[in-house]
């Protein structure tokens, strides 16, 4: 560890609240990974300001904040674990996706409901392991459209059909059927919210999303690829979680976190191996 990075963790941990702030927006600044476990601590503080800076700090470092982020979801600091998710929800990484689905359809905090619903559209697909990319976005797509039709707060409605916009974009081209049945609830969403600004953000979304669908282009799937991909056969995985998957679904309800778990395991078990 450089003499700077220590003097600016340093001078994170002998602040005081006044001065809190400051400091710890020079140490997200730096875009240190040495800095990552007190930014993370931060999340704990009794000090909004100071959070928002961590959380956009760690966003910034992305991928390798993630394991210390699910870490903190375990801790019984309720503050950094909603903290914790708004990052993994901006950041979008895989490890962080079970996480998210529990928390935009179930979590009590409508700020964490919000960010995991506009998380869910925004992750980085490309990320995923090649066969459970699919899965994940069915699994988004169900998730948010729950949240969409049942949340009831509108701001968290409307956070979810930006979500939707995001991941109808994102599968235009691979699951054409799906974009259309977002679509089709878009419209109903549009004409049936009792929030006009729900109701305008949806009909924003479908022009976006057409707009979207009449101007595809080619892209490079290896663009923005991860260290987290593998050649590894997980075929037999992907059966058995299609599966589970099918007999979670004949008794839990739309919508409940636990229908996800088996989709969680297999993401963080392939992800463990790599």
């Amino acid at each position: 560890m450089s003499d700077s990075s220590s003097s600016l963790i340093q001078a994170v941990e002998d602040a005081d609240s006044a001065a809190l702030l400051v400091a710890v927006q020079n140490l997200a600044a730096a875009r240190l990974e040495v800095s990552i476990p007190t930014l993370v601590a931060t999340l704990g503080y009794n000090n909004s300001g100071a959070a928002i800076a961590a959380v956009e700090g760690l966003i910034q470092l992305g991928e390798p904040a993630v394991p210390a982020l699910l870490e903190q979801l375990d801790r019984q600091n309720h503050a950094a674990r909603a903290w914790a998710i708004c990052a993994l929800a901006e950041i979008g990484d895989p490890r962080g996706f079970m996480t998210l689905l529990g928390a935009a359809t179930a979590d009590f905090s409508l700020q964490v409901r919000r960010a995991a619903a506009r998380g869910l559209g925004t992750m980085k697909w490309q990320w995923f392991p090649t066969d459970l990319v699919e899965i994940a976005q069915e699994e988004a797509m169900e998730a948010l459209l729950f949240v969409a039709q049942q949340d009831e707060e509108w701001i968290v409605r409307y956070s979810a059909i930006a979500g939707l916009e995001a991941l109808a974009t994102t599968i235009a081209r691979t699951h054409p059927a799906w974009a259309a049945h977002i679509q089709t609830q878009l419209e109903q969403l549009e004409r049936n919210d009792s929030s006009w600004a729900v109701g305008a953000r949806a009909r924003m979304a479908q022009q976006q999303q057409q707009a979207a669908e009449s101007s595809l282009q080619s892209s490079d799937p290896r663009e923005d690829a991860s260290s987290l991909g593998s050649e590894t056969n997980w075929q037999i995985t992907l059966e058995k979680l299609y599966d589970r998957k099918g007999q979670e679904r004949l008794v839990l309800a739309e919508g409940d976190p636990r229908r996800y778990r088996s989709l969680a395991m297999a993401i963080s078990q392939k992800l463990d191996t790599t």
